[in-house]
């Protein structure tokens, strides 16, 4: 059995100087995004750097990706501010943040120790499309009032746009110092993204921009207290120059009745994002992941981060990704970053007093309109009218009635749209025998030497999303084992698709051309060539390959299997023509 932190004796400086640069480049951009993150959810800047040090510590050493990155992300800090708005006091808002970090955190373990991972699959994709949507859009809107220089207003109780308006007309004059900061934040942000990109420099053009904001209010004065302990321009506020302690929150039986739902969304958000996260990274590093023990590292570092002052967390795209492109090796990339992190709260942690809030905002601002992914949101709403419906729901619920109850909404319009549906996905392989006859392919069957003819049937929507999956990669692994370079791939008895099934479809058939594999999809109902069409699949997938079902006289799994013969012999240097009447009439189904 392996250690929690996997590591092998041939740890080498090599791979240890690259998971340290790689640990280093994270750091960057925990440090402002930490602090960023803690204004989402309402709370002190030092509990979000906190989460960036003990939550990614600690998940680093009990995970099972060696690339993600926990700590505070944009997404859970949005519904930790829902989930807080009705506490008032700030001692009470401390206390109930860190007992929610605990709760999240044995929700997490006791999915993770049942090994109910799995259920995570059941949130549809279209579902988190829609909760980033709205996330992003209330990240922005949250930050204007920080931004303009106005005081904040309204009451956690309120929609974030009435919290706006009455931000914008009850919160004061707005400030041109403030707003000039924080236009200038943005520009320098981006600008240097640019450069960074362009000459493949590390990634720290957000604590660049946040030092040079900083640098521009103390110079001119106005971050600097005067006589009335006011200044110019509203200030982050102090970090202590020490690191997290231990603290055992406040434990009011009262709270977890109030906390239960939001902890409940949040613990499943947070799997859900760090598990794709995890996922997505993994089919670039073919890294084989155990998904209940990352469910089970994800609770402990929540668990053990409501001891320790932090803001619940969970894997973050951003930085995981950088994480991965800047050439760590193992998890102890992420162990590197949070140490970072440590000696910079220790020893850098009073200049907070000198970050100006809107320069925050501004980060905020470009980090919101990176969250959201519009080409995979308009892939979605185009595919079908079940996920355009779930992307709006979820998207509007975040907006006008919670943030942390808009993921329960979704999940539970997916549950009534498509769950009367489902059926488990199977897939059985074809042959063409000696004597014509296309029928299942039975154990004592020998496999074609040149053509493959698999048939799938269920539902293909998000839950058999993972049986899809399987037998997509078994199909690749048949061709290369066989080196076949031609499939028949019945979907007639393939029903009602959504955006995912589409999604791995399309991955499978852009690897299959990348291999020299041509792949003919046969047996096509309108249902599936409508959803086919409005994702533009004919833009880049050649129409002779598509063969529709036409009526019961017309097969359109034997005239794809024609076609493959005939594709065959044109490759054998044969003349490539129809195959004779006799030979056409001697083909026939028996399945």
């Amino acid at each position: 059995m392996s250690t929690p932190l996997n590591l092998h004796l041939n740890y080498s400086w090599d791979t240890a100087r690259r998971d340290l640069v790689a640990g280093s480049t994270v750091a960057a951009i925990v440090v402002p995004e930490a602090m960023a993150y803690a204004f989402i959810a309402g709370v002190d800047p030092r509990f979000g750097l906190y989460s960036a040090i003990i939550v990614t510590l600690v998940a680093s050493i009990f995970g099972s990706s060696n690339h993600l990155i926990n700590g505070p992300t944009n997404a859970i800090s949005l519904m930790v501010f829902g989930a807080l708005a009705s506490f008032d006091e700030s001692f009470d808002a401390y206390q109930a943040l860190f007992l929610l970090a605990i709760i999240v955190g044995v929700i997490q373990i006791v999915i993770g120790a049942f090994k109910l991972g799995d259920l995570t699959r059941y949130v549809s994709e279209s579902v988190i499309l829609g909760f980033i949507a709205g996330a992003g859009l209330l990240v922005g809107i949250g930050q204007v009032g920080n931004f303009v220089g106005a005081a904040k207003k309204g009451t956690g109780e309120q929609s974030a746009l009435v919290q706006l308006w009455e931000t914008l007309t009850k919160g004061g004059p707005f400030n041109p110092h403030a707003i000039g900061l924080g236009l200038g934040t943005i520009v320098v942000v981006l600008l240097l993204r640019r450069v960074i990109k362009r000459y493949k420099l590390p990634r720290m053009e957000m604590l660049l921009g946040l030092i040079i904001a900083a640098s521009v209010a103390a110079y001119f004065g106005w971050s600097i207290p005067s006589a009335s302990g006011k200044s110019i321009v509203a200030v982050a506020g102090k970090i202590p120059p020490a690191l997290p302690s231990f603290h055992i929150p406040e434990i009011n039986f009262h709270w977890i009745s109030r906390l239960f739902t939001s902890a409940v969304a949040i613990a499943f958000l947070g799997l859900v994002e760090a598990l794709a996260v995890a996922k997505s990274i993994a089919t670039h590093t073919r890294q084989k992941l155990d998904y209940n023990r990352q469910c089970l590292a994800e609770g402990v570092s929540n668990l053990v981060g409501g001891f320790f002052q932090c803001l619940p967390g969970s894997g973050s795209l951003t930085r995981s990704s950088i994480n991965y492109q800047a050439g760590a090796i193992t998890r102890l990339s992420a162990f590197y970053s949070a140490i970072i992190v440590a000696v910079v709260v220790f020893l850098f942690g009073p200049y907070a007093r000198f970050i100006p809030k809107t320069a925050l905002a501004g980060l905020l601002f470009i980090t919101a309109a990176h969250l959201i992914d519009w080409k995979r949101l308009g892939y979605a709403i185009r595919a079908s009218r079940f996920d355009a419906i779930l992307v709006f729901v979820t998207a509007f619920s975040a907006i006008f009635i919670s943030v942390d109850e808009s993921v329960l909404i979704g999940v539970g319009l997916s549950i009534i749209l498509f769950v009367p549906r489902a059926a488990k996905l199977a897939m059985r392989e074809l042959i063409v025998t000696n004597e014509r006859v296309v029928r299942e392919r039975l154990p004592e069957d020998e496999r074609s030497a040149s053509l493959l003819v698999y048939d799938l049937e269920g539902e293909l929507f998000f839950g058999a999303a993972p049986e899809l999956e399987r037998y997509l990669e078994q199909i690749k692994e048949a061709t290369i084992a066989d080196n076949i370079t031609y499939v028949v791939l019945r979907v007639r008895r393939a029903r009602n698709p959504d955006v995912v099934a589409i999604e791995h479809l399309e991955h499978f058939l852009r690897d299959a051309e990348k291999r020299g594999v041509t792949v003919l999809l046969a047996g096509l109902l309108p249902n599936f060539e409508k959803i086919l069409r409005n994702v533009r699949f004919q833009e880049w997938f050649p129409a002779d390959r598509l063969f529709p079902e036409e009526g019961e006289k017309y097969s359109a799994t034997l005239h794809a299997v024609r076609n493959a013969y005939a594709l065959l012999r044109e490759r054998a240097g044969e003349s490539r023509q129809e195959l004779s009447v006799a030979e056409r009439e001697a083909i026939y189904y028996l399945v």
